[in-house]
């Protein structure tokens, strides 16, 4: 098969990387450093429209998956349907799911389903008004921009005045810009988060394996939230009871939801959720797969991922994916200073690396011959083991193997 991923970030060169391994052949646009071993990168923005369908012409392929969410927010998948292509990722109406929360939101409570009690602003006075009624019945709240803002659009507030400054932040600072134009205040639950991917062809649904993802920047989930840090699979304390019932409570009724508006689905369904009290509750949705969720979950299924993907494209019945039995650690190396201001175009080497460990890189370039930092988020080093530990010993190994100057990471990833 014939497989045309978009997107250059870390997810893409796992998807990539798991392509490969299947013996599909891979094209990638705009590609990265790592990608480029692995499949043949077309060096176009995910943004240029009419590039990227002149490279889709080129290639002619089976499948076209969309990796990022601002291209799916952006509507091309609809726009590669349009020309008859098989596209992996939701159209634009769906896609709304990730690009407003504000509507994502809406939506849950339409479909009843469990998630915490939110409302939302585009008024500073009248977001600060709610606040101040919220935390004088003794609940905090987490501020949120309604838009987009990869990953770092989410603001945990241990009191008023932190929601306040969130607030101005984002509706008078405009710190993420159209992403931050409306926000959402929700009550800040606590418990315990997982990531379920779910494969979706219509109402038909196929979930992979959960993840933890590592949110903050900082050990000990301190510090700022950023795209991700780390994650690790399988996670033990979640039984095939909860994802069961997170399918039957959260994924199924967002899916029947969107079908009344005569919104169809045919991509991943990624769901944040949060354990409060035993139940799975919703704490948002992505329309695309997560980054650094990718990097672990792809390592731990075995043939036949490609042709799951090409039956959701094809709005057909979903393959099942047979799901190895091991562990996989994966750490996220950044750049100093990441998730605010970072330097870019910094050395990097990597050095000889433990079977079962893979790099995937993400803000990653190659000048002049040399690989060079080139964002955030460095690389990803992801490993497998028998179990935990041994996954967790093997990607920290293949962390010391990576060095450029400022890099920092969590160690406290799959603890």
């Amino acid at each position: 098969m014939k497989i045309f991923v978009i997107g250059g970030g870390g997810r893409e060169h796992a998807l990539c990387w798991k392509f490969d391994q299947e013996g599909h052949e891979v094209f990638c646009a705009p590609g990265n450093p790592g990608i480029h071993e692995v499949a043949h990168v077309f060096p176009v923005a995910v943004n240029d429209r009419k590039a990227l369908l002149d490279a889709a012409n080129q290639a002619q392929p089976d499948l076209i998956v969309i990796g990022p969410e601002d291209p799916l927010i952006a509507g091309m998948g609809d726009m590669f349907r349009e020309h008859g292509f098989a596209v992996f990722g939701p159209d634009q109406a769906a896609a709304r799911l990730e690009g407003s929360k504000s509507f994502s939101k809406d939506m849950m409570k339409r479909a009843g389903i469990p998630t915490a009690r939110y409302q939302s602003f585009s008024d500073p006075g009248a977001a600060k008004d709610y606040v101040a009624t919220e935390y004088g019945a003794g609940r905090s709240v987490v501020v949120k921009a309604s838009g987009a803002a990869l990953g770092k659009g989410v603001i945990l507030c241990d009191s008023v005045e932190d929601a306040n400054l969130a607030i101005d932040g984002m509706l008078v600072g405009m710190e993420f810009g159209e992403a931050g134009r409306t926000i959402v205040v929700e009550e800040r639950l606590h418990g315990q988060e997982f990531s379920l991917l779910t494969l979706v062809s219509g109402q038909e649904i196929l979930s992979l394996p959960v993840a933890q993802d590592y949110k903050r920047i900082g050990d000990g989930d301190t510090g700022l939230n950023t795209g991700g840090m780390g994650t690790y699979s399988p996670v033990d304390w979640v039984s095939e009871e909860l994802v069961r019932r997170a399918e039957d409570e959260v994924v199924r009724p967002i899916l029947a939801s969107l079908a009344d508006l005569e919104i169809g689905y045919r991509g991943v369904l990624f769901s944040g959720l949060m354990v409060v009290d035993g139940d799975p509750i919703c704490l948002e949705y992505n329309v695309r797969f997560g980054d650094p969720e990718t990097q672990s979950v792809v390592r731990r299924l075995g043939e036949g991922f490609a042709e799951a993907l090409l039956a959701c494209a094809k709005g057909e019945v979903i393959p099942e994916v047979p799901v190895l039995d091991e562990a996989v650690c994966t750490v996220v190396v950044a750049s100093e200073g990441y998730p605010g201001e970072y330097e870019k175009g910094r050395s990097v080497e990597i050095g000889e690396l433990l079977d079962g460990v893979e790099v995937f890189h993400a803000g990653t370039a190659i000048v002049n011959e040399e690989l060079i930092t080139s964002g955030g988020r460095v690389v990803a080093v992801s490993a497998t083991g028998a179990d935990g530990e041994e996954a967790r010993a093997k990607a920290y190994a293949g962390v010391g193997g990576v060095r450029f100057e400022g890099m920092v990471y969590r160690k406290d990833i799959g603890r």
